[in-house]
């Protein structure tokens, strides 16, 4: 049985969804304390619990300790099951945060896997889901064919958004006698991660999305403007704009690079909130986005991190924009279900697999 100490770094719930992510992988128990240790209100909440009850149903776990508030659980996985999968959230808890524990065992499922979930799509704390979609995803499919086919805005606090994705994985780990085995056959077919040398930087896109009821006011046509008047002339910026019916009213821009290749390395958003002008959000992305560029990163902390799990199984070395907790977390993590050791380069930014 695998310990993890919840209260490590930052204590989020970052070490809890990474741990049920790689015990519903590789199949191994765990036991998880001091969950939150170091937060206001500590122990798990409605958004943990969410994963924790997915995972239950797509692996058939036994769980212990799975209440609001508690400090332990222990978790024990059985095998992924394929097929289509609703879940519900419940009001604005984040999608992308629970695809933080649904992703990565999926794409390793014996057959296609289609999952629809109900929550929150762009919320506080959280990866939009045009960043998930635009920026992280595009790394799995390394993996897995992994298509979002529906997407419905769900801002805070009703939430009620909706996203549907498709995953047809490439790898099954049942065709394996142990995870060990699996892994190395992994290795020799997906390429590792070297993500080293900065690429220049061929324009940047976007969408600046509103509800509906904000057109009146051109909310996301002022988001565009205040991020184009930041990026002045220094590149072509294509940013869409999208309003949509929403159950809370919000707003969100999500900006990312694209190099001549067509890859996306790099990303930032922002978020509309009563009182701050729709000029000052699109300003504020922007203004992100060019702290990362100007730096000697490859990618931003945001995506090393969600890299950290594919980086453990497939190898190789990232330069990001900071060594962030939450990549520390992952590492820590990591290490502990997988036979992986990881090295951090404090002075370059640089994380890579021994």
């Amino acid at each position: 049985m695998i310990h993890i100490d919840g209260s490590y770094m930052e204590g989020g719930g970052q070490i809890l969804r990474t741990a049920l992510a790689l015990s519903t992988l590789t199949r191994k128990p765990f036991i998880a304390d001091k969950i939150r240790h170091n937060r206001p209100k500590p122990g798990l909440k409605n958004q943990h619990l969410a994963c924790i009850r997915a995972l239950k149903r797509l692996a058939k776990a036994q769980v212990n300790g799975a209440r609001l508030g508690s400090a332990s659980i222990e978790f024990n996985p059985g095998d992924v099951m394929f097929g289509t999968f609703s879940i519900d959230i419940g009001t604005a808890g984040s999608i992308t945060l629970l695809l933080q524990s649904l992703l990565l065992p999926v794409i390793f499922a014996d057959d296609r896997v289609r999952l629809k979930l109900i929550g929150g799509t762009d919320t506080k704390w959280s990866i939009p889901i045009d960043y998930f979609s635009r920026v992280i995803l595009p790394f799995f499919n390394a993996f897995a064919s992994v298509e979002i086919k529906k997407t419905k805005r769900g801002f805070y606090p009703k939430g009620r958004g909706y996203v549907e994705l498709l995953i047809h994985p490439r790898f099954h780990l049942n065709d394996f006698i142990d995870f060990f085995d699996f892994k190395s056959s992994l290795r020799s077919k997906v390429q590792a991660f070297h993500l080293l040398e900065k690429t220049e930087i061929a324009k940047i896109q976007g969408i600046s999305s509103a509800s509906l009821k904000l057109k009146r006011n051109n909310v996301a046509e002022r988001q565009i403007e205040g991020a184009v008047h930041k990026f002045g002339h220094l590149y072509p910026v294509e940013i869409e704009k999208e309003y949509c019916e929403t159950a809370s009213d919000g707003t969100v821009i999500t900006l990312w690079t694209v190099d001549k290749n067509q890859n996306v390395f790099m990303g930032a958003d922002a978020l509309g909130e009563r009182g701050k002008r729709a000029e000052r959000v699109g300003v504020e992305a922007a203004g992100k986005l060019l702290g990362v560029i100007k730096c000697d990163a490859v990618v931003d902390h945001y995506l090393a991190d969600n890299l950290i799990p594919l980086l453990a199984l497939a190898g190789g070395r990232i330069k990001t924009s900071k060594i962030s907790g939450h990549i520390r977390s992952n590492v820590y993590v990591c290490e502990q279900f997988l036979d992986v050791r990881f090295n951090i380069d404090e002075k370059r930014n640089e994380i890579f697999t021994k």
